[in-house]
């Protein structure tokens, strides 16, 4: 990767229309590498997960047309909510492959277009049509239905377990839940405060959190990410070619993906697939994945690992950006990921490993620095314009690795000291798709 750019994410852009959004975030890509002229890409890969939002078909077509990229190749990518991954992998694949030197993965969406009830029902069509959606199913309440399983597993049958009374564990084991998914919301959004392109950067306490809008039970409306407007880009290139665009390249060195069923009651259970740094031991009272794992999460993040030859994440790797559409799903991914073993992702929130260091947070959190996750404020306070948001996740790793955050974001708090290596991370339908990419300085 030698270059990457993004809009602000905004509750709507009102003055720019997709095409006008992927240019702009395509022209602030350029400000870092001059040299990248139309002549020089070889191709795109666009990114956009519903013609619903943008009313047309082929907008693929229309951006690469704007972009003055005819009559060069272009595919179109979507793949849910991990859209953004995918065509970031894709654009990798392309180039890997030998068929591009240079390709330009953009992506962008405009949810804005239509009132929130119907964007809902247009995202709840990436779950299963047949079975789950006409039940009444939408994103929120999957997650909230995982999240109370992987409270009842992890809490109530551990920390609560000498509690008869099943009714009064439950109430108390999702009341602690939901306080320290709590913790994950200020940190997301009290990091935003640093970052200029993010949508909902606000100082929050637990309480607030807790105390805003209940949306399906136990998520509250801090605790989840809202629809945007907004367009991002990255540019890859083969090695040989980088030096022509930036002296701070950024390698790629490990891609993975993996994927699951659509509906939630057809996920067999089985074997937890193991980090290197667990045993079967570890697992063997666990029904897994049933809805409170993402088992496409460990697949991807395993064969990212394998790749990139890292063995121990926690330790590996300097930062992650990481898909939290919910703060219950970026714990969730904590564990999928192998920052932690699967039960001990609320005391990983606790210990304070995946804040920022330097930063008040409004609670003690003793081990921060270790491994930050989501020092950009993720999507629940950058927001989650679908088709570019692991795009957004590329650009802010890259600029992090470049050691270049205080350039961009006017603001040095959010950098990572000396960050070498970063991971990136898209999930899609409930868990059905999930994308890692590992990102590492390549100077």
């Amino acid at each position: 990767m030698v270059t990457g750019g993004l809009t602000k994410f905004a509750k709507a852009h009102p003055e720019a229309d997709f095409r006008l959004m992927v240019k702009q975030a395509f022209e602030y890509a350029r400000k870092d590498a001059p040299n990248l002229t139309k002549d020089r890409i070889d191709g795109t890969r666009v990114s956009y997960f519903s013609d619903h939002f943008s009313r047309q078909l082929k907008a693929a077509s229309m951006v690469q047309d704007y972009l003055g990229m005819n009559p060069k190749g272009s595919v179109r990518i979507e793949w849910g909510g991990a859209t953004g991954g995918e065509c970031f992998q894709a654009a990798y694949e392309a180039v890997a492959s030998g068929r591009m030197d240079v390709c330009l993965a953009a992506g962008y969406e405009t949810m804005s277009r239509v009132q929130t009830w119907k964007g809902n029902e247009f995202i709840a069509l990436a779950s299963d049509t047949n079975f789950d959606f006409p039940l009444g199913g939408f994103y929120t309440g999957y997650y909230a239905l995982m999240v109370v399983r992987h409270i009842y597993e992890y809490l109530r049958r551990t920390k609560f377990a000498h509690i008869t009374d099943e009714r009064e564990a439950q109430r108390l084991a999702i009341a602690e839940g939901s306080r320290i998914m709590s913790k994950v919301s200020v940190k997301n959004h009290l990091n935003a405060l640093h970052n200029p392109y993010a949508q909902y950067p606000k100082r929050l306490t637990v309480d607030d959190v807790l105390r805003s809008e209940m949306i399906s039970y136990p998520l509250t409306r801090e605790q989840i990410c809202t629809m945007s407007d907004g367009a991002a880009v990255a540019v890859l290139c083969s090695e040989e070619r980088a030096k022509e665009f930036t002296d701070r390249p950024v390698r790629i060195t490990g891609v993975g993906c993996g994927t699951d069923t659509m509906r939630l009651a057809d996920r067999p259970f089985g074997k937890v697939p193991l980090a290197p740094t667990e045993t079967a031991k570890d697992y063997e009272h666990l029904d897994y994945p049933g809805v409170h794992s993402f088992r496409a999460g460990r697949s991807a993040g395993l064969e990212a690992y394998r790749m990139a030859g890292i063995t121990d994440p926690k330790r590996e790797l300097d930062f992650i950006e990481l898909h939290d559409a919910y703060a219950s799903s970026e714990i969730q991914t904590y564990e999928d990921l192998g920052l932690c073993k699967y039960g001990e992702g609320y005391d990983f929130v606790e210990s304070g490993d995946p804040f920022l260091k330097g930063i008040d947070y409004g609670f003690p959190t003793p081990n921060a620095g270790a491994i930050p996750v989501n020092p950009s404020g993720g999507l629940i306070a950058c927001g989650h314009p679908v088709g570019a948001t692991g795009l957004m996740q590329a650009v802010f790793a890259f600029w992090q690795l470049q050691g270049r955050i205080d350039r961009h974001y006017r603001d040095p708090a959010l950098q990572v000291a000396n960050a070498r290596r970063g991971a990136i991370h898209s999930h899609a339908g409930t868990g059905s798709a999930v994308t890692v990419s590992i990102l590492e300085r390549g100077y």
